[in-house]
Parts: C-alpha cells; structure tokens; sequence
C-alpha cells in the first residue's frame, strides 16, 4: 500500500438547476485539483442536483401548491441517475486526471430523488454508491430514504473509502458501520457550515482512527435562480447562503487544511497513512477499544424493495 496520498476537497456552488454547467464546474476543478497533485477529491454534497438552500417548495402541513410542484419539477429535471451521462462524463474526467472522485448528486430513481455520493476510480469505473440514509428536517419531504445497501466502503490502493452525507454523521451506529469496514479514508460530503461542524469531524477522526475529508458548498443569493425557485432567505445578492467551511483532518485530530470560509476553495493535504496504524494503537472502535460482549450492532445491508417480484418463499 502506498504510504501516502494528495487529496483534495472542493468548495464551490452548483449551478443551480442548470446540470450540464454544473458538470463542466466539476470537471474544471477536478482539473484544478490535479493539477496541485491530488490523486483523491471529494465534492460537496449535493453537487450535481444542487442543495437549494432556502427553498421550500411552497409545502406545508396537509397541503402543496401548483407553484411548488412546478418548481420540484424544475429540480427533478435537474436530478441525475447513476448510470447517466452526467456521471459517465465526471467517470471520463476521473480517468484523464487519474484521480479517485466522491462527489455528491441528487440522485434520480423512478419518481424518487436521493440526496447520493457517487464513487469513481481513477479508471473511469463508477465502483458505488451511497444513498443518504436519514434526510435532515424538510429534506424528508423532497428526498427518498437510502438504505443498508449502499453502506459499502469501497477498496482503493489507500485503504477503504466511503462517504456518511451531512448530518447522517450525527448517527452513532452508522459511523460504526462504517469504522466496522476499517474505514480509511472517510469522506463527508455536506452542507452544514456551522462553526460547530468542525469539531464534529475532528470528533470522528479520533473515533475512528480515520483521515476524515469534508467538503461544503460556498453559494451565494445572487447564484440562486429566484426567477424558477422559491427561497425564503435574505434577498441581498450578497447573503451567503452556504459559506463553506470545508477540512481534511487527521486520525488523531490534527487539521490538515481549512477551515476555510466565505470563498471559493481546493484544499489539500498530503495524508500520511502509516499514522492509521500508530492512531490504533492505543484506541480501535472495532477492535481493542470494543466491547461486543456488552454492545453490538446489527447491520441490515438488504435492499428495501416495495415491491418483489416472483415465486413465494419456498415455492
């Protein structure tokens, strides 16, 4: 395995309801990023899709208006699918810079949008997918629910990557899910900017003995298409609506880079692996530090299906 790694962080905005800008936003700062050595970047949550901070879609209790489902219309358009060319053109890009990519998509399935963070190989492969499992608050009301199926971290010649979306890191059992899959490279893509989010990540890479890599959006009102899109923040073109606050963070706390706020921004660090092992040595959530005769924590990692088709059970 590789001693070390140049890995990269983005903040930066969608383009808001326009995917195929987006896109080309992407591939220029996967560029970018490469450029200054990064062989790993990770991307906002959200970032293909975009997060529509503000908006509400005109819901409310026991009711919806024309309006509003005009404008989650306008935003399911938006919404990409896995196997989609969007993702296949981010795949190519992965591939020319030979970089690994975590990036966040709002996920297209059916009638269904996910909040999702795709994982691509320095090969061009999609190697999988993570569906948020808990969307936060309103988010519930505009995206699905992910299940244990996608909770797979996935094998890089650094260790296992995988992504825990936003405030699903607020979930104790999901991080040791993630932890149980000796987790190395801990990606979390999101939109919190709050000043308490750092400390959050600090948290989690001294729990799970991790190189934690956290990427926010920086989005101001005046890229906010309030022609098409209800929002219910400041009107000032200059009212942040996300400012950032994106880092990368060490298996013993230490920041590596950022926080940085109110700014476009690639960060990146140079990740020390061999610090993995001598991290663990005296504190391993799944292994020395556990006690599975008091605790332990069952894994549901079927796909939930609403409907299955086939023969009965046993026939």
């Amino acid at each position: 395995m590789p001693n070390t790694l140049t890995a990269a962080v983005v903040q930066s905005s969608s383009v808001l309801l326009d995917t195929p800008a987006t896109v080309e936003r992407a591939s220029d700062l996967m560029a970018e990023a490469s450029r200054r050595g990064a062989r790993l970047v990770v991307f906002p949550e959200a970032f293909i899709g975009g997060y529509p901070k503000g908006a509400d879609f005109h819901i409310y209790l026991g009711g919806r208006t024309p309006q509003g489902r005009a404008e989650f219309r306008q935003y399911f358009e938006a919404a990409v699918a896995v196997d989609g060319p969007e993702i296949a053109q981010l795949a190519k890009a992965a591939s020319r810079h030979k970089t690994y990519v975590v990036v966040g998509i709002i996920e297209r399935d059916g009638g269904t949008l996910y909040c999702t963070a795709v994982y691509i190989g320095p090969d061009g492969r999609v190697l999988g997918k993570h569906r948020k499992l808990m969307p936060t608050a309103l988010e519930r009301l505009v995206w699905g629910f992910g299940d244990g199926s996608t909770l797979q971290a996935v094998d890089t010649p650094y260790g296992k990557m995988g992504a825990v979306i936003c405030w699903e890191n607020y979930m104790p059992a999901l991080r040791m899910a993630m932890y149980q899959q000796r987790i190395a490279l801990y990606c979390a893509p999101t939109a919190d900017d709050r000043d308490s989010w750092v400390s959050t990540m600090q948290h989690i890479a001294l729990e799970g003995r991790c190189f934690v890599l956290s990427a926010c959006q920086h989005l101001r009102q005046s890229q906010f298409p309030h022609d098409r899109m209800n929002n219910r923040l400041p009107e000032s073109p200059d009212t942040v609506l996300m400012r950032g606050g994106s880092l990368i963070v060490d298996p013993l706390g230490k920041l590596l880079a950022g926080p940085v706020y109110n700014e476009d921004a690639i960060l990146t660090a140079e990740l020390d692996l061999s610090m993995i092992p001598m991290a663990q040595m005296d504190f391993d959530p799944v292994g020395h530090y556990a006690r599975p005769d008091v605790f332990s924590l069952h894994v549901n990692t079927a796909p939930q299906r609403a409907v299955t088709m086939g023969d009965a059970p046993g026939n």
